[in-house]
């Protein structure tokens, strides 16, 4: 692959510019329009329209959790804890809801003074629980571990104890403290599945009354889910991009979404990178059962798209065919896939790097926020809008346009090259 210089996609971003709160009303967020090259400006409550009637609007439907949890050793010591994916058990909904025991990926703050030998305690009391949670940190892999969960309260779930002792972890560059404003202007209107600890931010304009105005502009809506993790916020360290390890993030997608989308391709409308890269995902998905019997459907343990399948790089010894197909060829498959297997919701990982010289098979327009200097979500603007990243940026830098997870939003066209 052609090397991509990560510092041709740097631009100015004064703290400033950086909103560190959402406005009073989510929907008054100013909204930048890329078609064709040209941009315009409106209210995103007006986001309609620029949306072709029967279009299909896809958002992601996850919801935060309350991931970071505060540890003090009898010495004083603070220990934070930063809860970020499952590991046993591996299922989200199950690790939330076990009501014995789990073990989690996490980040730990002041791992050096929590010794392998040490159960750190925190005691949860208030009007719904009262126990003890023990942590125990039996593992490392790089700068995470495996800690494992444990409590004495009968019948309270790991969900629970989050919510009661937890802290919702808002994105580091807000530089300030989650304040209890967040626990409601940080999650999206239509959040339900808990599992993220970063939320789809592109969603946090969307309001009861937009949704109902979409809808009754003959706009459907469906969902798909992404759990957000950390790695949303890492940085590109390299100087050519291609050399940045992108993260897995688990996705779900209902067999009646994806027979949705098969019903309206090329009019479908992503909210929020995390649905693109769901969305995406599956035409690769798709591709992996291309020929494929159905009797080898059972040996398959894990659904997972690599970092750069999409520009060849094929390593699964399931890829029976690396021959290209029609999207919708490839969403044909995944539904005869999961009618074969009895299953109603595919379950798979991703790994796809969207960047310059990706080709889009799925999405048709995008509507997202305003993103970080070199980072990989703005290599995924720059590849849907053919490259022409610096025409949207300068115009939001020189416009008044908030950034980041609290700022203003953005509906862009789709441009071919």
């Amino acid at each position: 692959m052609d090397p991509i210089y990560i510092a041709d996609y740097n631009y100015p971003l004064p703290d400033e510019r950086i909103a560190k709160y959402p406005l009073p009303e989510r929907d008054h967020s100013k909204l930048l329009v890329y078609r064709d090259g040209k941009v315009s400006e409106d209210l995103f409550y007006n986001v309609g329209d620029y949306i072709a009637p029967h279009s299909l609007l896809v958002y992601n439907n996850t919801r935060v959790i309350q991931a970071r949890l505060e540890f003090h050793k009898p010495t004083g010591a603070r220990i934070e804890v930063f809860c970020l994916e499952p590991l046993e058990p591996h299922d989200y909904q199950l690790s939330l809801g076990s009501t014995t025991g789990c073990t989690w990926k996490c980040m730990v703050g002041n791992a050096k003074k929590w010794h392998e030998s040490d159960a750190l305690e925190l005691k949860i009391k208030n009007s719904k629980l009262q126990i003890t949670l023990r942590a125990y940190k039996e593992s490392q892999n790089g700068n995470t571990y495996a800690v494992r969960f444990e409590w004495d309260g009968e019948g309270v779930s790991f969900a629970e104890i989050l919510d009661a002792a937890g802290e919702l972890p808002i994105p580091p560059y807000l530089n300030r403290k989650t304040e209890k404003s967040d626990l409601k202007t940080y999650q999206t209107v239509y959040s339900r599945i808990k599992g993220s600890v970063a939320a789809p931010t592109a969603g946090l304009h969307f309001t009861d009354a937009v949704l109902d105005n979409l809808r009754s502009r003959g706009i459907e809506t469906d969902e798909v889910t992404l759990h957000v993790g950390a790695g949303t916020f890492l940085p590109v360290k390299t100087a050519d991009a291609n050399e940045h390890t992108m993260h897995t993030e688990i996705i779900a997608v209902p067999k009646a979404t994806i027979e949705h989308i098969l019903n309206k391709l090329g009019k479908i409308v992503a909210v929020g990178t995390t649905s693109m890269r769901t969305l995406e995902s599956l035409y690769f998905i798709g591709r992996q059962f291309l020929h494929m019997e159905p009797a080898r459907y059972k040996e398959i343990e894990t659904i997972h798209v690599g970092q750069f399948e999409p520009y060849g790089d094929v390593q699964s010894d399931k890829v029976q065919s690396t021959k290209e197909m029609s999207t919708k060829e490839a969403l044909e498959a995944i539904v005869d896939y999961l009618t074969e297997t009895g299953q109603e919701t595919l379950h798979a990982e991703t790994q796809i790097m969207i960047k310059p010289g990706y080709e889009f098979h799925v999405v048709d327009q995008l509507i997202t926020n305003f993103h970080q200097p070199q980072s990989t979500l703005l290599l995924l603007v720059s590849a849907f809008v053919g490259g022409d990243w610096h025409t949207i940026y300068d115009y939001a830098l020189s416009h008044d346009f908030r950034f980041l997870s609290y700022g203003d939003s953005s509906i862009l066209n789709r441009k071919f090259n």
